[in-house]
């Protein structure tokens, strides 16, 4: 079964499933249609009532909330949202409606958002009083859990967002990374690859937050040991417009040289001398147009041109100036 299929079930399975999340009966979907009356300021949130079983029920289905009722989740995944695609959002709900409620638990004297950040930004730039919500109760861990699922889902969670996501669960909430598989509906090992992205230095998770190299590059890059030589594989990999497929021999070329990009012993060069080394390799490279890799030590070096084929070598061997 595939992690997209298995997500399937996603926030209905986890909202109507046993355990500690139990929620309302309500219809799966809503017009947009919403009351345009005067909310009275001080309004009260609709009583919520339990079963004596324990199950939640509404006074009124579809629920709706006063807009200004609802508060912001601290387990949020996501870190950033796009301004762009919430008022994309917005000029939706208001010539279509809105088709899913946002998810909320009471929480307090109002409700914490657990999904639907973006639809609920978007009624706040449309100014809507009220918006339709599903309220349901969950304890901390259901409502990480459920944020996070309502993001992947949707597909619009970067990597690194995505792994932060599971590392809150495993750190807040002591949960074992089998655990949260079980929970978000995916693999072990797609939770371990995840969270093995938080290892690399800020600069590249800011690449991958950004999308400027993909997962497989970050994977590629993990199998370096040097944070030094990671920064500037991932620069490289950017400059040059590398494949995965590139960067893969590359980090194979590097441990073969000694595991810095300059083919020096791992460790003996500075950031500094790494960089003019680099810089020279693709001055020289540049004028032979071929890859150059140089092995450079205070005592000797060595430096290697690549070409492919006699006729190449000859072009090679004419830019040197060798007859």
């Amino acid at each position: 079964m595939s992690n997209k299929s298995r997500l399937g079930r996603g926030l209905g399975g986890l909202i109507s499933g046993s355990g500690s999340v139990t929620a309302r009966s309500t219809p799966s979907k809503y017009s947009e249609k919403v009351s345009q009356k005067k909310e009275p300021s001080g309004v009260a949130p609709p009583t919520i009532k339990k079963s004596n079983k324990g199950t939640a029920t509404a006074d009124t289905v579809p629920l709706e909330l006063p807009v200004d009722s609802i508060c912001a989740s601290p387990y949020q995944p996501r870190r950033e949202i796009n301004v762009e695609h919430v008022e994309e959002l917005a000029k939706s709900i208001q010539a279509e409606g809105l088709i899913q409620p946002v998810v909320v638990r009471a929480k307090g004297k109002g409700y914490e958002l657990i999904a639907g950040e973006r639809r609920l930004r978007a009624f706040q730039f449309l100014e809507k009083k009220v918006i339709p919500v599903r309220v349901i109760e969950a304890t901390d861990a259901s409502s990480a859990t459920l944020a996070l699922v309502e993001n992947l889902q949707r597909e619009n969670l970067n990597p690194i967002d995505e792994a932060m996501g599971y590392a809150s669960l495993v750190r807040d909430f002591d949960l074992t990374q089998d655990a949260v598989a079980k929970r978000v509906g995916k693999s072990r090992a797609l939770i371990a690859n995840s969270l093995r992205l938080l290892s690399l230095d800020d600069e590249i998770q800011g690449f991958l937050g950004r999308r400027l190299i993909s997962t497989g590059h970050a994977k590629v890059i993990l199998g370096l040991e040097s944070a030094a030589q990671r920064k500037l594989l991932a620069r490289r990999i950017i400059e040059s417009a590398m494949s995965v497929r590139e960067a893969e021999v590359e980090v194979r070329r590097l441990k073969q040289s000694g595991g810095s990009s300059n083919g020096s012993s791992r460790g003996n060069a500075t950031e500094a001398e790494v960089v003019a080394i680099r810089d020279l390799e693709k001055r020289i490279g540049g004028h032979l147009n071929s890859r150059v890799s140089i092995k450079h030590s205070t005592k000797k070096g060595k430096i290697t041109i690549e070409y492919f084929g006699n006729e190449d070598l000859e072009r090679i061997l004419e830019k040197i100036g060798v007859q």
